[in-house]
């Protein structure tokens, strides 16, 4: 039988404890996790386009991780005098959640391979005395959110401390983009590109309807010119995910979002599931519905509640008790919706209207995070109304719209904003 091109390219590409390190977990790398390795490596930009569980984030990094292993750094303290190195990947990620939640996830294969690279998280939860330490003897790899991004190419510092960027991975990309966020962070992206010539992007995304937007976004484009575009990989396939809208017993209210009328069925269903993952529209909902769960919880089922308003290590412990399956359900509001990867969640409740197929397709993925097994998910109408919109958004799912919002013209408050923080860097005339 004839070897597939792709494995012999990733017996080329990978060193030898990566191909040890997959054989020893039963794997093979997958073909679009050598194609964009094998771009990458060629420094082309890439745009990976892959449903749920395909292994995204691995691709994303693992041009970072054969880099560095083929580098060989020791990372240590620098001595009085020496050079700091600044770190060699920026991994952006639109969710504090998210940017943890990866870092742990990466921190298994490094280890296992005893790789000599270093991951850190530098978020808005990180403590004070951490980010300054990460100036002095940065991380090879640092997980990071936009504003984060901001504020580092806006100190004195940014031009040592970007000087040896070679890659930003963008997570979630489809999702970063539509904002003013998105804004700020292309402004920061065109600012690295000064910094560090030579900057090569990576962005990991969900279906979209326009992909040539996110390819010409990762990459720098000349006015008068034709648009330039990163190269596209796209990953076909995946399980339907299992939709369904609740029948309550009772009858479904004419208004009102708590949706206390169907608790019972709710609960039933946390009850039957091993984790279940309860998303909402609002904090005021969440808390609502975390309370009146416990109410009903006669069996002490281990229920916790997860929103942006609780203290930083409230957060960390429900998340940390979610990765090693102590949970059995979390009431979260859109601090957990993306990318988040906990194997044992395996039903989704949305309770209320998800206000979109693309909004309702992402929370519905965390659930059964595996490419070959299907997302399970309840939508759970608050009022009659809802009943309408949840029927057109399970409708759409199925149909596989896409109702992400387009890209549009960056806003001049967020440009005045990057420029004050690029005169804070490096002062200049204009």
């Amino acid at each position: 039988m004839a070897v597939p091109a792709f494995v012999e390219t990733a017996t080329e590409l990978l060193p030898a404890q990566f191909g040890a390190w997959f054989a020893s977990k039963g794997w093979a790398p997958r073909p679009h996790q050598i194609e964009l390795l094998a771009k990458a490596e060629a420094g082309r930009s890439v745009l990976l386009i892959a449903p749920t569980g395909a292994g995204k984030t691995l691709a994303g990094f693992l041009p970072s991780l054969v880099d560095l292993s083929r580098q060989g750094l020791e990372r240590r303290p620098p001595k009085p005098g020496e050079p700091v190195l600044g770190p060699h990947t920026l991994y952006v990620s639109p969710l504090k959640a998210l940017a943890v939640d990866i870092q742990r996830n990466l921190e298994m294969p490094v280890g296992e391979m005893g790789l000599p690279i270093r991951l850190e998280t530098r978020t808005g939860d990180t403590p004070v005395y951490k980010r300054q330490r990460q100036k002095l003897d940065p991380p090879d790899i640092l997980l990071t959110t936009p504003e984060q991004v901001a504020l580092l190419i806006a100190s004195k510092d940014a031009r040592r401390f970007f000087g040896r960027l070679r890659t930003v991975i963008f997570d979630e990309l489809h999702s970063l983009v539509v904002s003013k966020r998105g804004d700020l962070l292309s402004l920061g992206l065109a600012r690295l590109r000064t910094l560090s010539p030579g900057l090569r992007t990576i962005g990991l995304s969900a279906t979209v309807a326009e992909p040539d937007d996110l390819c010409a976004w990762l990459v720098a484009q000349e006015a008068g010119e034709a648009r330039r575009l990163a190269d596209r990989i796209v990953v076909e396939g995946g399980a339907a995910p299992e939709l369904s809208i609740l029948q309550s017993e009772d009858r479904v209210p004419w208004q009102g979002h708590t949706a206390r009328y169907a608790l019972p069925e709710v609960y039933e269903a946390i009850h039957a599931h091993r984790t279940t993952l309860l998303f909402v529209n609002t904090r005021w909902q969440a808390e609502l519905l975390f309370q009146e769960l416990w109410r009903i919880n006669e069996e002490t089922l281990p229920i916790a509640l997860h929103h942006g308003s609780l203290d930083r290590s409230q957060r960390r412990k429900v998340e940390a008790a979610m990765a090693a399956g102590e949970l059995r359900a979390v009431v979260a509001t859109s601090t957990l919706d993306l990318g988040i990867d906990w194997g044992d969640v395996d039903l989704v409740i949305h309770v209320g209207a998800p206000k979109g197929a693309s909004r309702l397709a992402q929370r519905i993925g965390r659930a059964n995070h595996r490419m070959d097994e299907p997302s399970k998910g309840m939508l759970v109408p608050s009022n009659r109304f809802e009943v309408l919109e949840c029927r057109a958004a399970l409708d759409a799912n199925y149909l596989g719209h896409q109702d992400t919002p387009p890209l549009r013209p960056g806003a001049l408050d967020v440009l005045c904003q990057h420029i004050l923080g690029m005169a804070v860097a490096e002062p200049f005339d204009a």
